[in-house]
């Protein structure tokens, strides 16, 4: 037998590598798929001790409901804003048109229909963005059947970020990203997020946090708040 064949390997060596090579592949999807699922997720906040439902609203029931206010905030009387027709975060590379959301029957505030051109949404029994206190739109992180929302990056955004609001006037809110937070559904910080503030804000919100595939429910909620810093023609 000449050296070279005593160094070719035998039927169990193949083997041995064929199986190492699966399995290697098979981590590789697993890895790629999770990459894909996991949306980015900010830090959990302290618990803020002031949950849905001691503001005598509904406690979040599903994966997709947000808390909404006890009495939700109106626009200033001698405020004339106009209402908000699209949303974008260029460090997010979000670019969506805004639907108009009101209130479920359960009193948790309304989220856009799940679908392949998946949209964000304006909260608009609250201030329209660029008025007096915190405008809201919500967008979906993700669904089983489309894959990432419109907001899967949000817990990504960091401090300083830019998100532009066009209003039907011709004008673009620009609102600075002053931080970003991922509470439990059942301890949604109400007054933070819709509290009546000095100035006009911006929160945006989506789901987060771990997946209870049995509830086929997401825990948390993330929420990033923003401040105007200037309006600018379109």
């Amino acid at each position: 037998m000449s050296e070279q064949s005593s160094r070719r390997p035998g039927p169990r060596t193949w083997t041995a590598l064929a199986v190492a090579l699966v399995v290697v592949a098979v981590v590789a999807v697993v890895v790629a798929v999770s990459g894909q699922q996991q949306a980015p997720q900010p830090a959990a906040a302290p618990s803020q001790g002031e949950s849905s439902t001691a503001t005598g609203t509904p406690a979040p029931s599903t994966s997709d409901s947000v808390a909404a206010p006890a009495e939700p905030a109106v626009p200033a009387s001698d405020e004339q804003v106009a209402q908000p027709v699209s949303v974008s975060i260029p460090s997010i590379e979000v670019s969506s048109d805004l639907l108009r959301l009101g209130l479920n029957d359960d009193g948790t505030v309304e989220v856009p229909p799940l679908g392949p051109d998946d949209q964000a949404g304006w909260y608009e029994r609250g201030p329209a963005p660029g008025a007096t206190g915190p405008a809201v739109l919500l967008g979906h992180v993700d669904s089983a059947e489309h894959g990432p929302g419109v907001f899967f990056d949000l817990g990504a955004l960091q401090p300083g970020d830019e998100v532009e609001v066009a209003r039907a006037d011709g004008t673009v809110a620009v609102f600075a990203v002053d931080r970003v937070e991922r509470h439990p559904k059942d301890d949604f910080p109400t007054i933070a997020a819709y509290g009546n503030t000095p100035d006009a804000q911006l929160r945006l919100i989506t789901c987060g946090g771990d997946f209870d595939s049995s509830a086929r429910s997401y825990e948390d909620n993330v929420i990033a708040f923003a401040t105007l810093v200037r309006t600018e023609p379109a």
